[in-house]
């Protein structure tokens, strides 16, 4: 499989370099560059591709209006997938909210570009199949699966995520932060509500402390008058949740 995409990037050696990575790759065709998301957008017009690597600050239109501007029109968006390239790590979420596939923080090494471009590979395989349904449906899903673990829906793929690899959970309005043991400096991003999350989980192993955290009761370390202890991480607990936790509390005592 081949995929045609296009680099947009106003500064001309982030620019070269995205491109230069492009045509390194065997499965990927370099269909046009652009400094600006303004010209960017006049090409996708003519001609839409199935992958754009696409800067984000940018004058004029940034990325991100870009891809609002895209997913408004409903041009080339049934199968053009946006890998955002930036060197501000805080438009992580902003660039899932726009069904981004991926996001590389600059400066980025061709291995990563290579694991973003290979998700995008796989992407449109999966989708080609006619046995698989769409990955990046409009609803997003939990699936609990058995006792011990659960599915969370995490850019377009579904992971496992075992109950006893769960350290706390953060709710970020619309989505979630799910941070684990296994890797507790990388947490996982789901689109849903933290409320659907702690409808699925075990209480005798979690517990909402906070509106916008849940934790996991095995992994307290230590507790305070108002908060907790998960590692090096402090929770709040907010008076709403405090008698409830207050109970669970009673029996260390």
């Amino acid at each position: 499989m081949t995929l045609s995409c296009i680099a947009v990037d106003d500064e001309p050696l982030a620019l070269g370099l995205v491109c230069a990575f492009i045509e390194k790759t065997p499965f990927l065709q370099l269909a046009g560059r652009y400094s600006s998301a303004v010209e960017a957008l006049q090409g996708l017009m003519k001609t839409p591709v199935d992958v754009i690597f696409l800067d984000i600050q940018m004058p004029d239109l940034t990325g991100l209006e870009l891809a609002r501007v895209l997913e408004r029109s409903n041009r080339g968006t049934q199968n053009t997938r946006i890998i955002f390239t930036t060197a501000f790590d805080q438009f992580a979420l902003d660039g899932f909210r726009v069904d981004a596939l991926d996001y590389l923080l600059k400066p980025f090494n061709y291995e990563e570009f290579l694991r973003a471009a290979s998700k995008a590979r796989n992407y449109f395989e999966l989708i080609q199949r006619p046995d698989t349904l769409p990955v990046a449906a409009p609803t997003p899903v939990i699936v609990e699966v058995a006792d011990d673990y659960l599915f969370l829906k995490v850019e377009y793929q579904l992971v496992r995520v075992a109950y006893s690899d769960i350290l706390y959970i953060e709710g970020l309005k619309d989505y979630v932060k799910v941070y684990r043991q296994s890797d507790p400096n990388k947490p996982l991003l789901s689109l849903t509500s933290l409320k659907t999350l702690e409808e699925k989980l075990p209480t005798r192993q979690f517990m909402r402390v906070h509106r916008s955290f849940i934790v996991a009761l095995d992994r307290i370390n230590a507790v305070t008058r108002n908060s907790v202890q998960i590692g090096s991480a402090m929770i709040p607990v907010s008076d709403q949740y405090k008698d409830v936790f207050g109970q669970f509390i009673s029996r260390w005592l």
